[in-house]
């Protein structure tokens, strides 16, 4: 028979080992806390996950509801900047001819960062920021993403600090809770409107045609000057940055969307951190299979994006994705894409979709119908070949 061995310690020995064990859970609990004072410290508070509200503000439900409205904006309009975008272009005559332009932004960190709309700031050649008072601060673009219509600009911090905006859980709002909106509509200085959440999941469009998910509608008066600005909820938490509205006339008709809180938590610290949003691409040319039908052409499937062409060094062509191939003769059909990790895919907003909220490095699973069958093929995806290239640069 096998012989055991068996380990015996005394009362000394387990109080020895207790002592050590509670020695090191000091230690690591000591380094994980000074490690995270230096996390926070070196990405300047930037108030993107959820915070307590304001010390100065009442809870909502011990106070009226005009109570309420004063005292966020009270509380918070000093931390919502005028912004002014100055343009400079020859004229005629061969002199400058200056054009101006205005929106809003939101403090979101104790080293000035703002948060504010793409479409305010594209083109500006001068910045300029007021938070109320007389005090003009220039600023400057930190980075920009026309797809999601963000952008973050930066002022020098006065030294008698700043009033922060922090963000709110976006994914947990309702129809019909109370919203307020702080802006500049046609540049009038900070001010207040007041309404619900009318809609939630509202497509809506970047100017450069990239969709928007998730938008939330409001009948919060949102008019020109609002872009940028922040929708409140009642306990003074951004839940999204006022971007667009629908009407004929160009004016509020209660009909306002706001681009939620939780994309920008997702794209600001790309943004702060490298000037733009390193989101990771197919690098494919595609056509949609219901367009080329209308056109007479016979595909084999009714559905889903032919692969024209990948880009060399791209994600698709890495993995082994095919366009079309000539064999002298003629083209040769590729593949043709038919779903992302499950989800169907007819255009090429579905494939945005479907990488947005994947990282670089990521693995989707691309289905394509390729030689009369489907088949499942794993994409690691990178950065396109120009995103690389300008990333070695900064290096």
């Amino acid at each position: 028979m096998a012989n055991k061995t068996v380990f015996q310690i005394n009362t000394r020995q387990i109080l020895v080992i207790a002592l050590i064990s509670a020695l090191a859970a000091a230690l690591v609990t000591a380094l994980l806390f000074n490690f995270g004072v230096l996390w926070r410290s070196n990405n300047g508070s930037i108030a993107l996950a959820e915070q307590a509200p304001p010390a100065d503000l009442s809870d909502p439900a011990t106070v009226s509801d005009e109570q309420n409205n004063i005292e966020i904006y009270r509380a918070l309009s000093p931390g919502v900047a005028f912004i002014t975008s100055t343009t400079y272009r020859a004229d005629f005559w061969g002199g400058v001819e200056e054009g101006q332009g205005s929106g809003s932004g939101s403090v979101i960190d104790n080293q000035g960062h703002i948060l504010t709309n793409y479409h305010v700031i594209e083109g500006a050649q001068k910045l300029t920021v007021s938070l109320g008072g007389d005090k003009i601060f220039p600023a400057t673009v930190v980075g920009g993403d026309p797809d999601t219509d963000l952008a973050v600009i930066k002022i020098d911090p006065p030294r008698e600090g700043l009033t922060i905006i922090s963000m709110s859980d976006s994914d947990r709002l309702v129809i019909g809770q109370k919203v307020l909106a702080i802006g500049n509509p046609f540049g009038l200085d900070r001010t207040l409107t007041t309404g619900i959440i009318s809609g939630l999941q509202r497509p809506i469009r970047a100017r450069n045609g990239r969709p928007i998910e998730g938008a939330i509608q409001t009948d919060a008066s949102i008019n020109p000057g609002n872009s940028g600005g922040p929708l409140l909820d009642k306990y003074g938490k951004m839940i999204g940055i006022n971007s667009q509205i629908l009407s004929p006339a160009g004016g509020s008709v209660g009909v306002g969307f706001a681009i939620p809180a939780n994309i920008a938590k997702r794209v600001v610290p790309q943004l702060i951190q490298f000037g733009e949003v390193r989101r990771p691409k197919l690098g494919v040319a595609t056509e949609r299979i219901e367009r080329l039908m209308r056109r007479g052409y016979r595909l084999p499937v009714e559905k889903g994006l032919v692969v024209f062409q990948t880009m060399p060094g791209g994600a698709a062509a890495i993995a082994g994705i095919r366009g079309l191939s000539s064999d002298g003769e003629g083209y040769l059909l590729g593949d043709i894409i038919t779903a992302i990790d499950g989800t169907e895919v007819n255009s090429d907003d579905d494939i945005f979709r479907a990488l947005d909220k994947k990282q670089i490095g990521d693995t989707v699973q691309i289905e394509v119908y390729r030689s009369g069958k489907t088949v499942t093929i794993p994409v690691k995806l990178t950065p396109p070949p120009a995103q690389r290239q300008s990333v070695r640069q900064r290096e």
